[in-house]
């Protein structure tokens, strides 16, 4: 009896993880799936969150969902990206999944094609209409000055 349960336990620990998932099997999001942002950490305490017209620094990890190719990481080239959020330098799955991070926070951005690069994809690293990931960490945020544009 207690083998029994042993080995249901031990079968269904290796099943979860696959269970209902399309990451890595080839298959994307519809083009048009919402933007799916997973929290991975955030800090105890946080006062101070990311908005529009804030200079964010971030390291992420990009990959296809499809298949879990990495297609681009500034973790690899040691060198934080900066840009500003919701001026559209940036995918507009990130201009939304961004807001209201705390310095040190840790996200999940699930990105369809449509909050991506679209129909066109970008460069010979990410087909067309390809479903996007990226792990996000917020290294540090700067305010927009007040009064300005």
């Amino acid at each position: 009896m207690m083998a029994g349960k042993l080995l249901a336990s031990f079968s269904l620990l290796f099943a979860l993880p696959c269970a209902h998932s399309k990451a890595c099997e080839g298959e994307n999001l519809k083009p048009d799936a919402p933007l799916r942002i997973g929290t991975k950490f955030k800090p105890a305490e946080c006062t101070d969150v990311s908005k529009p017209g804030d200079t964010l620094s971030m390291h992420y990890t990009g990959t296809l969902y499809s298949d879990c190719s990495k297609f681009d990481s500034s973790r690899d080239r040691g060198d934080p990206f900066k840009f500003t959020l919701g001026k559209g330098e940036v995918i507009k799955g990130w201009d939304a999944g961004l807001r209201g991070m705390c310095v040190g926070e840790k996200r999940k951005l699930t990105i369809p094609s449509d909050l991506a690069y679209g129909d066109e994809g970008s460069g010979d690293k990410i087909p067309a209409k390809s479903t996007l990931q990226f792990e996000v960490e917020l290294l540090d945020l700067k305010h927009k000055p007040v009064g300005s544009a």
